[in-house]
């Protein structure tokens, strides 16, 4: 499994935690530094068959600065890719890659019932 998060992300630091009390293996990967490719996103995209709009960090500031609230809808699936791609802040975390599929952001029952 691949782990997706910000470390100073305190929905990650949980999601995390979950991982490690369950005795679930990972790989850790800080979105900060290693951003999504367009690829990666496009894949996951599929895979979890969410609208792309929700794999953006709607809280985040670099959404607000950019007013991609505003702009989104009049962008393309593309464009969005890209800009998803630039910025790893832009992205929704964590994210957990694992053989069943995408897990998008931390709902613990959610986790739960995809990996116990």
């Amino acid at each position: 499994m691949t782990f997706l998060c910000y470390p100073k992300c305190s929905t990650c630091q949980k999601a995390k935690a979950f991982l490690e009390a369950n005795a679930l293996p990972y790989q850790l990967r800080d979105i900060s530094l290693q951003h999504p490719t367009q690829d990666e996103l496009r894949t996951w995209q599929k895979q979890s068959g969410l609208p792309l709009r929700k794999f953006f960090n709607t809280s985040g500031l670099k959404y607000r600065e950019l007013a991609l609230k505003d702009r989104l809808h009049t962008m393309s699936e593309e464009e969005q890719l890209a800009l998803l791609a630039t910025d790893g802040m832009l992205v929704k975390r964590p994210i957990l890659v694992h053989d069943d599929g995408i897990l998008l952001g931390f709902r613990e029952e959610a986790w739960r019932t995809a990996l116990l």
